[in-house]
C-alpha cells in the first residue's frame, strides 16, 4: 500500500475508527486518542493489509486498541490505591477487609450505595459516581475534571473510608 492510498483510507475511516472506539470506551477525548493509536499502528503495519479488506482490517485494530485500554484501566482501577500517610498495617488491614464494591453487592438493596454515593460532600460524590456508577477509568476522570490522576486515587481512597462507614453505620 502506498503513502498515498493510506492517506486515502485514513480519510475515508477516520470517523468510522473514531466512532468504533468511542462505542467501547464512552469517552471522546480517549476515543481520539484510541482513533490516533489506530492509524499509527495501521501504518506501521500497512503492509498486512488485505486488499480490498480495509475496513474490517482498521475496525478490527481499533477495537483491540480499545480492548486493551479498557483492560488495563481495569488492572489500574482494581490495584490497591495509596494515599498520603498511608502505612504498611493500614494497606494489610485494607488488603484483608472486603472491597466496597463486595459490601455493596452483597447488600439487598443497592440503592442504599447510590444513595449514600450521593449523600458524600464534594469533591468525593462527583468522583465515586464516575468511578463506582459510571465506571469510568481514574484516567478519564481526572481528565474530565481537570485533575491530576493522583488527586482522583486520593479522593477515591478517602470517599470509599467514608462509604464504608455509612454504610456500617445502616446496616
Amino acid at each position: 500500500m502506498t503513502e498515498q492510498a493510506f492517506e486515502a483510507m485514513v480519510r475515508q475511516y477516520e470517523k468510522l475508527v473514531y466512532t468504533v472506539c468511542c462505542q467501547l470506551v464512552h469517552d471522546h477525548q480517549l476515543a481520539e486518542d484510541l482513533s490516533q493509536e489506530t492509524f499509527v499502528s495501521a501504518y506501521l503495519h500497512m503492509e498486512s493489509c488485505p486488499p480490498g479488506a480495509e475496513k474490517p482490517w482498521l475496525c478490527r485494530i481499533a477495537v483491540n486498541k480499545a480492548k486493551d485500554h479498557l483492560k488495563s484501566a481495569y488492572s489500574r482501577r482494581m490495584a490497591v490505591t495509596e494515599a498520603p500517610g498511608d502505612t504498611a498495617p493500614a494497606r494489610a488491614a485494607a488488603q484483608n477487609a472486603p472491597s466496597l464494591e463486595a459490601e455493596c453487592e452483597t447488600r439487598a438493596d443497592a440503592g442504599l450505595a447510590r444513595e449514600c454515593i450521593e449523600g458524600l460532600a464534594e469533591p468525593y460524590r462527583t468522583v465515586s459516581v464516575l468511578y463506582f456508577m459510571q465506571e469510568w477509568p481514574v484516567e478519564a476522570i481526572a481528565r474530565q475534571l481537570g485533575r491530576m490522576p493522583k488527586t482522583v486515587h486520593t479522593q477515591l481512597y478517602r470517599a470509599k473510608k467514608m462509604l464504608r462507614r455509612e454504610l456500617a453505620a445502616v446496616g
